[in-house]
């Protein structure tokens, strides 16, 4: 692999690993959204103007949760964060592999069905959004 993939993999393996180190920097909220106010963001305004948590809504405190290690709030609490948690890790480790080897991966890329997988992730998040919106009504949102 030349030098350039290389450098674009050690760049992918920072970025990873600079959102997974935000993570472990908040402090998940025990509501179960809003972590992300503690790095300057406003509140959801969906949430605010509709009373329904967004398609994204609890997804850092998935995330805070996740890095420390408490898989079954970080599934609760947003089940796609927990799922994009797991996808960033992955990340993160195969850009490693690439940048300290310089071997690619693409045997292991090939065997996946790129369509599927794609077609299959935005129907789970549908579905975890569907369940965020349930806790949320029943009041269960929090950890």
């Amino acid at each position: 692999m030349p030098w350039t993939g290389r450098l674009t993999a050690v760049l992918v393996a920072g970025t990873m690993f600079a959102v997974l180190a935000i993570a472990v920097s908040l402090k998940p909220s025990p509501s179960g959204v809003g972590s992300h106010q503690a790095l300057g963001f406003q509140g959801c305004d969906f949430l605010t103007r509709t009373g329904l948590p967004c398609p994204s809504c609890g997804m850092t405190t998935s995330f805070a949760w996740f890095v420390r290690g408490n898989w079954i709030a970080s599934f609760y609490v947003q089940p796609m964060g927990f799922v994009l948690a797991i996808i960033t890790g992955t990340v993160f480790w195969a850009a490693l592999y690439i940048a300290s080897t310089g071997r690619p991966i693409q045997r292991l890329l090939r065997q996946l069905n790129g369509a599927w997988l794609v077609a299959a992730l935005m129907g789970f998040g549908i579905g975890a959004w569907a369940w965020k919106i349930f806790i949320h009504l029943r009041g269960m949102d929090g950890w």
